[in-house]
């Protein structure tokens, strides 16, 4: 990791840590409304919308979309249930972007048919995930979702730092050499190790009991791998557009999309995990 790397992570991590533990919900799902559409805004570059205009008025039809689930949400007495939809809805998405993932050609052109398809991804991948994080830190019926959301993200952050170490250490053999040759099935290993190491150690300072810790396990097992697919599937736009990052905004990290792509799966994955197992 080069120093300016690791000076930009050291910065952005006590900012992301304090916002999810000191906020209360409502304002964590506008900050992070602002990071996520930063993020879109990205993705919309990367599926050829180079119009400035265009884009701005595609980010918008995404912005009015959380108000009108919020609004939705608050004139139901409160009810979560559009955030759980949105959450199934993201889960079913990634499950066919990794299908997606196996047809590296499918849509890398750069027709209006295969844009349609990409700008349709963005939405599903983007409102979905921040649903998901709303959903968790609300915690509906229980306490500690600030904890919830955090243990969320370290999943994802452990499992980006445990894949990059294992990689560079064992790594032998390519997981998706066309899409992103640097990733190896032993980093993939290390990643799943360190992700589901600290999801069972977190898991009792969040409120998960001991009989509860096999089933967080698994779930933070299904949100590695969904992270993986996330990470991937953003790699697959870059190829498509000869691109080596969403953009330039984080110093030594290239974009937002750069740095939320794999959270962007994890969290729907996470959420609808802990709703079903009931942790």
């Amino acid at each position: 990791m080069t120093r300016t790397r690791i000076l930009a992570a050291l910065l952005m991590a006590p900012i992301a840590i304090a916002a999810v533990l000191l906020l209360n919900t409502p304002w964590m799902a506008a900050v992070s409304a602002i990071v996520f559409l930063a993020a879109l805004w990205e993705w919309l570059r990367l599926t050829d919308i180079e119009d400035t205009l265009a884009r701005t008025l595609l980010l918008l039809a995404n912005l009015l979309l959380m108000v009108a689930i919020v609004w939705a949400s608050a004139t139901g007495g409160g009810s979560l249930v559009l955030l759980k939809m949105m959450v199934v809805v993201g889960v079913i998405w990634w499950l066919l972007a990794a299908m997606w993932l196996r047809h590296y050609d499918f849509a890398s052109d750069h027709d209006t048919r295969a844009r349609v398809f990409k700008l349709a991804a963005g939405t599903l991948a983007i409102i979905p995930a921040w649903c998901a994080l709303c959903l968790i830190h609300a915690n509906e019926g229980g306490e500690h979702g600030n904890r919830w959301l955090l243990l969320a993200l370290a999943v994802v952050w452990a499992t980006d730092t445990g894949a990059y170490f294992a990689g560079r250490r064992f790594g032998r053999h390519k997981l998706a050499p066309r899409i992103s040759p640097n990733k190896t099935v032993e980093g993939l290993a290390g990643g799943v190790l360190a992700g589901v190491l600290v999801a069972v150690a977190a898991a009792p300072w969040a409120g998960a009991t001991t009989a509860q810790l096999p089933l967080v396990a698994l779930v933070a097992l299904l949100t590695v791998l969904a992270s993986v697919v996330g990470d991937l599937f953003e790699s697959l736009l870059k190829r498509h557009v000869d691109a080596k990052d969403s953009g330039t905004l984080i110093p030594g990290h290239g974009g937002v999309l750069d740095r939320i792509d794999s959270v962007l799966a994890a969290l729907p994955v996470f959420a609808l995990g802990k709703i079903w197992l009931g942790f």
